[in-house]
């Protein structure tokens, strides 16, 4: 785990459980995601695109051997989507699903794969729900609670519906500026180690609804 997620979860964890965590991010993601769906209209998972910016990305590359200089194959890139797929259960995935209020589970990603672009790193993923679900209303956050990781979704194509029954709407949210909230909170919060779950101030929330 000294590369990608490896290090960039382990450093998450650190601030998670540091009194002193910094309340603001050091690695950037730009995120475009697809609610997917079984034909019967329950809801099987999340299909993810996650970018790292581009000085994370050359960080994460260091040193690692391919046959053409520059060049990265999602061969010689797979051993390090491995080891960031599985460094994620520790963090919920970064992601969290209601239906009808209540809490639904993820299970360990699947038909996950690194694809390196324009001097940028993607991990591609899909998050299986532990079971497939009906509900009126699917409520759908992205973010990482201690806010070491900041998710920006694309701004012409961040959320689809795969196979979604036809009556189904969606709308996203995208986090507001926090930082007057940021202000607000007290640096004893902090201090206190109580900041566990301050990246949900700039959650991306996505609401589905389906008669």
């Amino acid at each position: 785990m000294h590369r990608l997620f490896g290090l960039l979860l382990l450093a998450a964890g650190i601030a998670l459980g540091t009194a002193t965590a910094e309340a603001h991010p050091h690695v950037w993601i730009t995120a475009k995601s697809e609610v997917v769906y079984a034909p019967d209209g329950s809801i099987t998972g999340v299909r993810h695109a996650w970018t790292f910016d581009e000085m994370f990305t050359t960080y994460a590359l260091q040193g690692l051997a391919t046959k053409t200089k520059g060049v990265y194959t999602r061969e010689e890139l797979a051993p390090l989507a491995q080891t960031n797929v599985e460094s994620l259960k520790e963090f919920n995935f970064f992601t969290f699903a209601k239906g009808d209020g209540k809490k639904e589970k993820f299970v360990e990603p699947v038909d996950y794969f690194l694809e390196y672009k324009d001097s940028e790193l993607t991990l591609h993923f899909m998050l299986p729900v532990k079971t497939p679900f009906k509900a009126k209303q699917t409520a759908l956050e992205v973010f990482d609670p201690s806010y070491f990781i900041d998710f920006k979704f694309d701004d012409k194509d961040p959320i689809k519906l795969n196979g979604a029954p036809a009556a189904c709407k969606m709308q996203f949210q995208r986090p507001n500026d926090g930082t007057a909230n940021a202000q607000r909170l007290n640096e004893n919060n902090f201090m206190n180690g109580d900041n566990s779950n301050y990246g949900a101030m700039f959650a991306n929330k996505i609401m589905v609804d389906c008669p």
